[in-house]
């Protein structure tokens, strides 16, 4: 806790503030890169604070002076004015977005009850909701009916005439074909056969 300059640090005010996060594998490979190249880096000069994100030797970072160069690299940047703390919006809103159960969502951010993450991230969810929807719709197969065909259906081929016009049982309304000589006879394929 940071008072004027001066910084405290004490157990966190509930439960939920001392709690496990889980990573995605990028994240945790980043931080282990991280993590190598300190070790490499300072060896024995390395001062132990237990802490992932420090000065070049180990030591703590100032909370105040992190925020203050947060907001220059914003500034730099060209992006939208962002706080530091806005990131953990970002990142719940990422996960509500990502269709992530909201009780995980609630956990990450060490709430309470799954009602304060609904409350403060209302705005998010009925696109999620809506976007859940879509993709729920998606799965289900449509009747032909609804699907109406890209182009008009080719009209039936010319064929062979079965015996009393039926071809099958069923009627044939094709044309007949021109008589051709023997040199002229087009080959049927075992489609078009009829016997």
């Amino acid at each position: 806790m940071q008072d004027g300059w001066e910084v405290v640090e004490s157990a966190p005010k509930t439960n939920g503030g001392e709690r496990v996060i889980t990573l995605d594998e990028y994240t945790e490979e980043v931080l282990g890169e991280h993590r190598t190249k300190q070790d490499a880096e300072w060896g024995e000069a390395w001062q132990d604070t237990g802490r992932m994100f420090t000065r070049e030797d180990g030591s703590w970072i100032h909370p105040g002076w992190l925020s203050a160069h947060f907001e220059r690299l914003v500034e730099e940047s060209g992006l939208p004015p962002i706080r530091l703390h806005d990131l953990r919006h970002v990142a719940a809103s990422l996960m509500l977005a990502a269709n992530v159960d909201e009780k995980i969502v609630s956990e990450t951010l060490g709430h309470s009850d799954t009602r304060i993450t609904r409350d403060t991230y209302q705005p998010v969810m009925p696109k999620v909701a809506t976007a859940a929807a879509e993709a729920t719709a998606a799965m289900v197969p449509r009747d032909a009916a609804r699907q109406a065909p890209s182009e008009p259906p080719e009209p039936p081929r010319p064929g062979r005439w079965a015996r009393n016009g039926h071809a099958r049982g069923r009627e044939d309304h094709r044309v007949p074909p021109r008589r051709v000589s023997a040199k002229e006879k087009p080959q049927v394929t075992a489609s078009e056969s009829w016997g």
